[in-house]
């Protein structure tokens, strides 16, 4: 039966897995090629194959272990166990107990969990895994008691355990599978329709084709961005039909990066709460009129749209000139027009970077959103000075993150009483929210 699964599920790589019998393995691999159905398809199969056996999967997260406790009660149903029978949850802990008394857990990953671990263990995407070391020194005693460990993940960047390990560590059999390979081997999928979904080249040099990129020479890291997303950030304006923190008299700020053909203009609102920067909207705009930008660019500002932004930094390098001058005409000491100089972006950026280490921003769950700020590079040219610049690629170049960054410097020199006294006397009247439908 497990041959005949082994000949009949698997693609030749994915044999090649399950038919290596190492004590150690480890798996770097793309994405969307099935590592996680066949690590638990050799959990299942080894629980089978040997009574009382005990498997222990670890995951980057609640989600995924549940995800991963399907397939195996998948690939149970093919072996004509009973899932009924096996399938018990106790929290976050989901375990499959077999009739010849073997055992499947399944867990978000926690070194308190592997610690004093008696059996097999399988780390599903282990570069994702937080306290990585941690889990592994807890783990690795069972390796000397004659359990098996098996290691698979797509990479993230060289400063993990995952690139130490499959670079250094001695005594793994390896095991390598990019997008090009799974599809030689008979994948099914539309690799050129997968590549256009993928603007950022350095993201699909890693994420399919299993290249460790260094993080060193990303101004904000993948960590540092991801620790800072949440679902409460948004991207889409609220409207006024629906009552938000967002109708009152709150703390916004207003960012804005802009351009007219080439790349984007973006509008970055961040709202303070305490400490922390909320997102409350992200708007982009491409090839879009000046007109259509300013008047998107007033209705923020003037209250039209059911709130009042209390300061707002506007891009005013080049062509974004004339616009900034004109709002701060508008809009008094409400706003400020900032030019690009090296000088400028230094310091915009360095401040970011620092909300990011601090964790005070929150930002939307967005893949654009976190290739825009980790395409972010810090250069030092021939002549000593720094530079910070951003890849051009088909969605913008670094735009969001200048956005974003002109927002929070907004914040950051915020106007006195007197100025804000002025800001009224040069406000618009408020403006039918209706005609900004379509922006």
């Amino acid at each position: 039966m497990a041959q005949t699964a082994i000949n009949h599920i698997l693609l030749p790589y994915q044999k090649r897995w399950i038919e290596d019998r190492s004590p150690m393995k480890i798996w770097l691999a793309a994405r969307q090629t099935g590592k996680s159905f066949t690590l638990a398809l050799e959990a299942v199969m080894e629980a089978l194959e040997k009574k009382r056996s005990t498997s222990l999967i670890l995951s980057a997260s609640e989600r995924q272990s549940r995800e991963v406790m399907e397939k195996v009660h998948t690939h149970l149903l093919y072996f004509g166990v009973r899932s009924e029978d096996v399938i018990s949850t106790e929290g976050t802990r989901e375990e499959a107990r077999l009739p010849n008394g073997s055992r499947i857990i399944s867990l978000p990953a926690n070194p308190d969990t592997v610690r004093g671990f008696s059996g097999n263990v399988f780390l599903d995407e282990f570069a994702f895994h937080t306290s990585t070391e941690e889990i592994w020194r807890a783990m690795y005693p069972a390796v000397t008691r004659g359990f098996r460990v098996r290691i698979s993940s797509t990479p993230k960047g060289k400063r993990n355990l995952f690139h130490t390990l499959w670079q250094r560590a001695e005594g793994f059999s390896r095991h390598i599978t990019t997008i090009h390979d799974a599809i030689n081997d008979g994948l099914n999928i539309d690799i050129q329709r997968l590549r256009a979904g993928i603007f950022d080249p350095s993201s699909w040099a890693q994420e399919y084709e299993c290249q460790f990129l260094d993080e060193t020479t990303a101004f904000i890291t993948y960590e540092m961005i991801t620790a800072c997303e949440d679902a409460g950030a948004k991207k889409e304006l609220i409207s006024l039909s629906q009552p938000s923190s967002l109708m009152g008299e709150g703390d916004f700020y207003l960012g804005m990066d802009l351009a007219r053909k080439n790349d984007l203009t973006v509008f970055w609102l961040w709202e303070k709460i305490g400490d922390v920067f909320w997102t409350r909207m992200v708007k982009e705009m491409g090839n879009a009129p000046f007109a259509a930008q300013r008047d998107y660019l007033y209705a923020l500002m003037d209250g039209s749209l059911g709130f009042r932004v209390r300061r707002a930094c506007i891009d005013s390098s080049g062509m974004g000139a004339q616009l900034a001058e004109e709002a701060v005409h508008s809009f008094g000491p409400l706003v400020e027009a900032v030019v690009f100089t090296a000088k400028v972006k230094e310091d915009l950026a360095v401040t970011f970077r620092r909300k990011f280490e601090e964790k005070q921003v929150r930002i939307p769950v967005d893949g654009l959103i976190r290739e825009d700020f980790h395409s972010v590079r810090k250069f030092i040219t021939t002549a000593g000075n720094i530079r910070f610049d951003g890849d051009r690629t088909g969605t913008g170049h670094a735009d969001r993150f200048w956005a974003a960054a002109l927002g929070l410097n907004a914040a950051v020199c915020r106007p006195s009483a007197n100025q804000a006294i002025e800001f009224e006397a040069h406000s618009k009247k408020p403006r039918d929210f209706a005609a900004m439908k379509g922006f």
